[in-house]
C-alpha cells in the first residue's frame, strides 16, 4: 500500500491516540439533564378529521346525556354554581358548551419551575417531559431481590432520578416506604424528592389535606407568591372509570388549583373491564371522563394549568389481569393524542410499562411498544418512564436504569433529523474515497458521540470479548451502574434555613397527624 493510499484511508492518523481518546471519550458519564424534549418528528394520527369529531360528539353525548357522578359535596357545590345539571345527587350533566367554554381556558403551555432554574421546564405543544415510575409497593433491589421498600431505597430512587440525564424530575413515591407511618409518609416522600433532587418533582394527592401539606412545603421552598405564578409541582387525580370522581381525588385536585400548580386529570382505563370492550368507545368514554376533570379545575380556578391524563391497560379476557404493550393501548394514545391536540391543552401518557415479573423479555418488549407509542403519538409528559414492572407491584433498580437510557434514545430519535454537519460530512467522502473507512477522520473523531447514540447498557462486543468480560446479561450491567451512580452521587444541598423550614413543618405536621406507630428514621 502507497503512502498516499494509505492517507486517503487514514485521514487524521497523525493525531495520536484518535481511536483510544474516542474510547476514552465514550466511557465517561454525564450526569447533567437534558433539555425538555422538542419533538421534530411528526405524529402518528391515525384518525380522519371526521373520526375526531366523531369521538368528540360521541364523549359530549355521554357527558350531557349519561352525566358523571361527582361523589363530593363541594364539587356538586361548584358545578351549581355554573349552571350545570345535577340528577339523583351526584350525577352531574354536562353541557357541550359549558365544557367548551371551561376547557378554552386550560393554558397549552407553561414552565415547570425547579429549584434549580438550570432545570426548569418548557412544557405543552411541541415539548416533552420523562417522570419515572410511582406507587411500587414493592422493589427489586440492587441484588435484584423483591422485597418491600423503605426510605432510603425511595432516596435511592431520588439520587438516581438525579444523575440521570433523560430523567426530567425526582417524581415522589418511586417506591412507597414500608417503614413509615401510612399518615405520614406524604411528609417524608416530599421531602426526599426535594433534597434529594434540584429537578422538578409531584406531590401527593392521596387526600386533600396531604395535598396542601405537600403544597405548603412547596411554598417554604419557592414562596407562596411564586407558586401564584409559576408551576413547581405536579399532582395526579385518578378517576374511578367508568364516569365517577371520588372526593379523596377531587379535594386534592382543589388543593392544587386553587394554587394555581397543574394536575393530571387521569381516568384509569382498564380496557373491556371499566370501558366497552372496543378501542374507539373506550377512548370516547375515556374522553368524556377527562374533560369533565379537566373542565373542573377551570371552575375552581380559571386559567391554572392541568394535563389531560389517563391510565391505559387492556384487560385479559382469560385471566381479567391487566396488560401492557398490547396494540389496542399504541392504538389508544395515538387517538387520545390526536384529541388532547384537538382541544389544546397538554397530555399525559404512561411510558415503559411492563406485566413482567423480572426484567427479561417480556419487560423490553412491552416497554419499547409503548414508549414508541407515546413518543409518536405526541406525549407531553411521559409518566412511568423507569423502573414499572409486573404491572407497577415492583420498581426494578435494573430496568431503572436501562428505561432512563432507552429515554434518552427516544429523545434523541424524536429530535428528529440533524442537518448541521451535512456539507462538513460530506466533505469526509471526497477524503475517504473508495474503499476507506472514515474511523481515523476528523469529522468522525469530532462528531462521533453525537452522530449516533451508543448505549452503555447494551453489549455490542463479539461474543468473545464478552465471554471475556465475565458474560454478564443486562441486568447485572444495570446493577452495577446504579452502584456507579449512587456512589458518585452529590446531593445539590437545600439552602439551609429552607431545609430548617422543611424540617420544623414535618416534625409539627408528624405531631398533628395521628399515626398508627411510632417509626424513627433519619432523614
Amino acid at each position: 500500500m502507497s503512502d498516499t493510499t494509505e492517507s486517503r484511508m487514514m485521514p487524521g492518523r497523525q493525531r495520536r491516540g484518535g481511536r483510544a481518546a474516542l474510547r476514552k471519550k465514550r466511557a465517561q458519564r454525564s450526569s447533567n439533564m437534558l433539555p425538555a424534549l422538542k419533538r421534530k418528528l411528526p405524529h402518528v394520527e391515525p384518525m380522519s378529521e371526521e373520526q375526531i369529531l366523531k369521538i368528540d360528539h360521541a364523549s359530549m353525548d355521554i357527558l350531557e346525556e349519561v352525566g358523571v357522578v361527582f361523589r363530593d359535596d363541594q364539587a356538586i357545590a361548584d358545578w351549581k354554581s355554573v349552571g350545570a345539571d345535577i340528577k339523583d345527587g351526584d350525577r352531574v350533566h354536562l353541557d357541550r358548551g359549558l365544557i367548551r367554554e371551561l376547557i378554552k381556558t386550560i393554558p397549552s403551555s407553561f414552565t415547570f419551575h425547579a429549584r434549580n432554574p438550570h432545570n426548569n421546564l418548557p412544557f405543552g405543544n411541541d415539548h416533552s417531559i420523562f417522570v419515572p415510575m410511582t406507587g411500587a409497593p414493592y422493589l427489586r433491589d440492587l441484588d435484584d431481590k423483591r422485597r418491600g421498600p423503605t426510605l432510603a431505597d425511595l432516596a435511592n430512587f431520588h439520587k438516581l432520578s438525579h444523575m440521570l440525564p433523560a430523567i426530567h424530575s425526582s417524581a415522589h413515591h418511586i417506591v412507597e416506604p414500608m417503614d413509615h407511618a401510612i399518615s405520614h409518609r406524604h411528609l417524608r416522600i416530599t421531602y426526599s424528592s426535594m433534597k434529594h433532587s434540584d429537578k422538578t418533582f409531584m406531590g401527593m394527592t392521596t387526600s386533600g389535606k396531604n395535598a396542601e401539606d405537600v403544597l405548603d412545603m412547596c411554598a417554604i421552598m419557592f414562596g407562596e407568591e411564586f407558586l401564584e405564578t409559576h408551576a413547581v409541582v405536579t399532582g395526579n387525580c385518578n378517576g374511578n372509570s367508568p364516569l365517577v370522581w371520588d372526593e379523596t381525588m377531587l379535594s386534592a385536585m382543589r388543593a392544587f388549583n386553587r394554587r394555581n400548580q397543574p394536575v393530571l386529570c387521569s381516568p384509569f382505563v382498564l380496557g373491556g373491564a371499566n370501558t366497552p370492550a372496543s378501542t374507539a368507545p373506550a377512548v370516547a368514554q375515556l374522553n368524556a371522563e377527562a374533560l369533565s376533570a379537566l373542565a373542573y379545575t377551570q371552575v375552581v380556578r380559571k386559567g391554572c394549568p392541568a394535563i389531560y391524563g389517563h391510565y391505559l391497560s387492556t384487560v385479559s379476557m382469560a385471566s381479567g389481569a391487566p396488560m401492557a404493550g398490547t396494540p389496542e393501548i399504541s392504538l389508544m394514545n395515538f387517538m387520545i393524542g390526536q384529541m388532547a391536540r384537538y382541544y389544546d391543552v397538554p397530555w399525559r401518557t404512561s411510558n415503559t410499562l411492563g406485566g413482567a415479573k423480572t426484567f427479561d423479555a417480556q419487560a423490553g418488549y412491552e416497554s419499547a411498544s409503548t414508549m414508541m407509542a407515546g413518543i409518536l403519538a405526541g406525549a407531553n409528559y411521559l409518566w412511568h418512564s423507569a423502573g414499572w414492572n409486573e404491572a407497577g407491584m415492583h420498581c426494578s433498580m435494573a430496568k431503572f436504569i436501562v428505561d432512563a437510557e432507552q429515554c434518552a434514545m427516544a429523545y434523541r430519535m424524536a429530535e428528529g433529523i440533524r442537518w448541521d454537519d451535512f456539507d462538513e460530512a460530506l466533505s469526509a467522502v471526497r477524503d475517504i474515497g473508495p474503499g476507506g473507512h472514515y474511523l481515523g477522520h476528523e469529522h468522525t473523531l469530532a462528531n462521533f458521540q453525537e452522530a449516533f447514540f451508543m448505549p452503555r447498557m447494551f453489549d455490542n462486543n463479539s461474543i468473545e470479548q464478552w465471554a471475556a468480560e465475565g458474560s454478564t446479561e443486562i441486568t447485572q450491567r444495570a446493577l452495577k451502574e446504579a452502584r456507579a451512580l449512587l456512589d458518585a452521587y452529590e446531593e445539590p444541598k437545600l439552602d439551609e434555613s429552607v431545609n430548617e423550614a422543611l424540617l420544623e413543618y414535618i416534625a409539627r405536621r408528624e405531631h398533628e397527624i395521628p399515626a398508627a406507630e411510632a417509626l424513627n428514621t433519619e432523614f
